[in-house]
């Protein structure tokens, strides 16, 4: 993990873990092992990640999102670590 980049970050500008500066440096998402670019917000102390559920929208219009529970690693970049 690059020591720029935040415990949390989320792509929700209603957010309060919302960094629209950091996000537009190509943030990148392993999930145990494996990239992943459906990534609505991250938690790296926490160990989870939140990914959308197909194409179903909540009532606000926001993804309707699930919290998967593994190793999370985010970096800066075009390759993984």
């Amino acid at each position: 993990m690059s020591a720029s980049l935040p415990d949390r970050l989320s792509i929700n500008p209603e957010s309060p873990f919302y960094d629209e500066e950091l996000l537009k440096q190509n943030v990148r998402i392993l999930f145990n092992g494996v990239e992943k670019f459906n990534v609505e917000e991250y938690c790296i102390s926490e160990k989870w990640i939140r990914v959308a559920v197909g194409k179903t929208l909540d009532r606000k219009g926001h993804p309707l999102t699930m919290k998967l529970k593994g190793d999370v690693t985010a970096f800066i970049g075009e390759s993984a670590p």
